[in-house]
């Protein structure tokens, strides 16, 4: 046990003295990237700027709905990894003004979540704690759970995970449900009424034309509608997608139960049939693993270095798509342990 713990460790090490030395020379060979801060802010302004851009284009009849939903899904996606970031205090450390300004920022643009003030907390418990029963950051997004529709159902939506989750997610020390539900306060209640007021008048809508039942809206809910479905197509329906794809791409790559080292806390999920998910999470399943070595690399750094580090990554035990691992509910032992299998024998 002692020698594979200093194998790991050594591993650990060699991961991180590559990653940094990367980051190193892309910083020496491009000196803007040592502007962090203005960098943070800079991606901020021009992911904002096209969902806005997007929805307004919608709006003015320049963009079907598909092309504007795929356009914002992917702008959200980035927001998620400044916020990330935010989260590590990675830009603007010492300007409280202009931090707490990003943080409601990328907050409104995938408002799906708990606010993230309150995820920082969980967030620095999910490192301390990854692949344990304790890690709720992770295990809300079903991690460690058997594959199966309960398991779809918690991709697609958080407030249905730990809705029909409550009582297992209940047995961890910071999962409360009502204030984690608070915590979504107001934002991502405003998402989740907008969601299902929208499944449940076009779900009404299509029974009604199955059945040839003939009915008429009075004016004022015909332009609530109205609003509820431009509310879809700009902000709903593109964090919805990106939520989904983030939430398998993070619940697969996560390991969860014999987790009990760094090395086994996360595999590379690269495949190029991952690639629409890896998409609207702006490559999450490609690079999370770097973070979770090195934490304190902004997100785009992960991205210029990943090609290369996955290469030293592979020469130090980290995995690659390893898809079985859904199909053992996260589990990082590819075969049960040889003592229960010692003790059926004897």
């Amino acid at each position: 046990m002692d020698n594979l713990r200093s194998t790991d460790e050594q591993q650990i090490k060699n991961i991180q003295s590559a990653v940094r030395l990367a980051d190193a020379r892309w910083k020496s060979r491009f000196p803007l990237l040592n502007h962090q801060d203005a960098l943070g802010m800079i991606i901020l302004l021009v992911s904002l700027a096209g969902m806005v851009s997007s929805g307004l284009a919608y709006l003015a009849d320049l963009i079907p709905a598909w092309s504007c939903i795929l356009i914002t899904a992917f702008f959200a996606g980035v927001s998620h990894e400044l916020e990330h970031d935010l989260i590590h205090r990675l830009y603007f450390r010492k300007n409280a003004l202009v931090h707490n300004f990003m943080m409601l920022t990328v907050w409104i643009m995938r408002p799906n979540t708990v606010n993230p003030w309150y995820r920082r907390g969980i967030h620095f418990n999910h490192h301390k704690v990854s692949g344990t029963a304790e890690d709720i950051e992770e295990r809300v997004l079903g991690n460690g759970m058997k594959f199966g529709w309960k398991r779809i159902i918690t991709s697609l939506d958080g407030f249905l995970s730990i809705s029909v989750r409550r009582k297992e997610l209940t047995e961890m020390k910071l999962f409360n449900y009502i204030p984690f539900v608070l915590k979504g306060a107001p934002l991502a209640h405003i998402y989740i009424v907008s969601l299902y007021a929208l499944l449940a008048i076009h779900g009404f809508q299509m029974v009604a034309q199955f059945m040839d039942f003939q009915y008429t809206y009075p004016a004022w809910i015909s332009q609530i509608i109205d609003g509820l479905n431009i509310l879809a197509v700009v902000w709903v329906l593109p964090n919805t997608l990106r939520a989904f794809s983030l939430h398998t791409v993070t619940s697969m790559l996560h390991y969860y139960g014999d987790v009990d080292s760094l090395i086994k806390q996360c595999q590379v999920m690269n495949h190029w049939a991952l690639a629409p998910l890896n998409l609207f999470c702006f490559n999450f399943g490609s690079t999370h693993v770097i973070h979770h070595l090195v934490v304190s690399q902004p997100f785009y750094l992960r991205q210029l270095v990943a090609k290369e580090i996955h290469q030293v990554m592979k020469e130090n035990g980290i995995r690659f798509n390893d898809f079985g691992s859904v199909l053992r509910a996260n589990r990082y032992n590819k075969i049960p342990a040889v003592e229960p299998l010692m003790a059926k024998t004897v």
